[in-house]
């Protein structure tokens, strides 16, 4: 791997098409951006169509080339719209996707479901994205080289995933731990499918990755989400003493998925984070994942437990 990989050293991306979660801010727009401003034809998938339309409106005037970006409807928390998502994504590129970036998330927020009933991060964070990427295989089967980049985050770190109580339904509620479950799933699952592809010889790689701590809006997205304002001022007042003491700024919180989306030195099962102190901040490098995430066992538990409750017919099968 390159030392002090930069945007700068990302090759011409002019005819490949590139799905990008939570496109409409923070990372995922930063990354649209960028690979636009590289010739890729972005793929904006956002829940808010009204941001989607000022985000889409920001990439297309980045963008060089003649593939000009679109927008897919994408709400992660309701499996109907991730079908209608990849119908559409399939039917846009005449399937033919090279690159789907798993980036959009929900932060520590109070306990909510999804519209199909299950917690609100798992639900959002894994369960949607891994329906997403089952449902796209397809697309990305039919392009050369084609590759899934699925975002975690330092909050994996000490986590661990309730097979039998996923969803909270039985054990007590924590924000955190609930966040932290859904990201360490991330690794989990990206892991898997990187053994599953492998196992069937497809040429299809899977890469995990996580920003640090990028000075996003998920932070204060995560406080305003409190009823309680006592609450929600303290959390908002620890993210801002958080962001000033270690956080970086979005375009190097980006680097590591956008690596991981295109640098050639990536290769299926890598976990790619920043190579600063604590993997909070710096240049992307391959970092250590927590021991769970390499778990077989836990990693086909999951996949298991996924196909399950998404009702999505898993690819590979």
């Amino acid at each position: 791997m390159a030392q002090n990989w930069t945007e700068d050293d990302i090759t011409d991306q002019s005819g490949r098409t590139v799905l990008i979660t939570g496109a409409n801010s923070g990372l995922g727009l930063r990354s649209a951006k960028v690979l636009a401003a590289k010739g890729a034809k972005v793929l904006l998938a956002c829940r808010s169509l009204e941001r989607g339309e000022e985000a889409l409106a920001a990439v297309r005037a980045a963008s060089t080339g003649g593939a000009g970006p679109e927008l897919i409807r994408l709400d992660l928390a309701d499996l109907a719209s991730v079908r209608q998502a990849a119908e559409s994504v399939r039917k846009s590129t005449g399937d033919g996707l090279d690159i789907l970036i798993n980036n959009a998330g929900l932060m520590a927020s109070p306990k909510q479901w999804t519209a199909d009933g299950f917690e609100r991060q798992f639900g959002t964070n894994h369960l949607g994205h891994a329906a997403l990427t089952w449902l796209v295989m397809p697309a990305l089967r039919a392009k050369p080289g084609a590759r899934v980049v699925t975002l975690s985050s330092v909050a994996a770190i000490g986590a661990r995933i309730d097979l039998a109580d996923p969803n909270f339904e039985r054990r007590r509620y924590n924000p955190a731990g609930a966040y932290g479950q859904s990201k360490l799933a991330n690794q989990v699952f990206a892991f898997e499918l990187d053994r599953r592809l492998r196992e069937e010889n497809a040429d299809v790689t899977s890469v995990a990755a996580h920003p640090g701590y990028p000075a996003t809006s998920l932070g204060s997205s995560m406080a305003s989400a409190y009823r309680n304002k006592v609450l929600s001022t303290a959390i908002g007042i620890g993210h801002r003493i958080g962001e000033a003491l270690f956080a970086q700024n979005v375009a190097m919180g980006a680097l590591p998925q956008l690596y991981a989306a295109t640098a050639d030195g990536a290769n299926g099962g890598d976990y790619i984070g920043p190579s600063g102190f604590a993997a909070l901040r710096g240049h992307p490098t391959v970092v250590t994942p927590p021991r769970a995430a390499l778990d077989p066992k836990l990693g086909s538990g999951l996949w298991e437990l996924t196909a399950g409750l998404t009702q999505v017919t898993p690819d590979p099968a």
